[in-house]
């Protein structure tokens, strides 16, 4: 499981929300409970936040049948973290926005992560988190390695510049108040947005990077999942 790190002192209290409301339709089946190094792909995503030092309170969001199933597989593998497992929207905006809802008044950051995307680490958790509290919004990102051009209706139209360009990842974190902001304007909008940086950015707010990793991955497809397998088999936690 995630290495745990300790956290400096006077840190804000941070919650984290976990988005766990997709379909798994590329995957052919729930991913979420999915067998990965011995357990459920959910479990071990909560399982790192459980470690982590730098965070306060869970809050899990998912289609409201799973609720069960999910609160009462955390309670047996003693996530004493979570506050709540709550019903999510018709889209990732939406079910962001209904868990930052959930998670209690002092908290002074928001940590957004994917419940599909279980390698994460206890360091890059601390990075974002001491990042976001230093400057407002952070979140995990890795450079782009290949080539990559724009193209329409199949034409290349130019070639992007790489050392400019970053994959995201999660968590993604945020002042209390920003985010909260953020994702009811994004709803009042009716706004699907990719990401949670996406939702800031909106009202002109800075997002900064930290270094994420490439095994950090996001479980879509089954070749993730033998990636996610590889992995874990490759830190000894398999």
């Amino acid at each position: 499981m995630a290495k745990k790190v300790n956290p400096p002192q006077g840190r804000p209290y941070t919650s984290a929300v976990i988005v766990a409301a997709g379909t798994s339709s590329r995957m052919g089946e729930d991913k979420l409970f999915m067998e990965l190094g011995g357990g459920p792909v959910i479990l071990r995503t909560l399982q790192a936040f459980e470690e982590s030092g730098y965070i306060d309170e869970i809050v899990v969001v998912t289609q409201s049948d799973k609720i069960p199933e999910i609160a009462g597989a955390a309670r047996q593998a003693g996530i004493s973290k979570l506050k709540s497992v709550v019903t999510g929207g018709a889209n990732r905006t939406a079910s962001s926005f209904a868990g930052v809802q959930e998670c209690s008044p002092n908290a002074g950051l928001i940590a957004i992560h994917d419940g599909a995307r279980p390698l994460v680490t206890g360091e890059i958790i601390a990075r974002a988190v001491t990042a976001a509290a230093q400057r407002g919004a952070a979140a995990p990102a890795i450079h782009v390695k290949d080539t990559v051009r724009q193209a329409r209706g199949g034409r290349v139209l130019r070639t992007l510049e790489r050392d400019e360009l970053y994959l995201m990842q999660t968590p993604q974190v945020f002042r209390a108040g920003l985010i909260r902001s953020a994702l009811g304007e994004a709803a009042r909008l009716g706004l699907s947005l990719t990401d949670d940086c996406a939702a800031v950015m909106l009202l002109d707010a800075e997002v900064f990077l930290v270094e994420g990793s490439e095994e950090n991955i996001k479980l879509t497809t089954p070749a993730d999942v033998y990636a996610a397998e590889a992995i874990l088999e490759k830190r000894g936690d398999a």
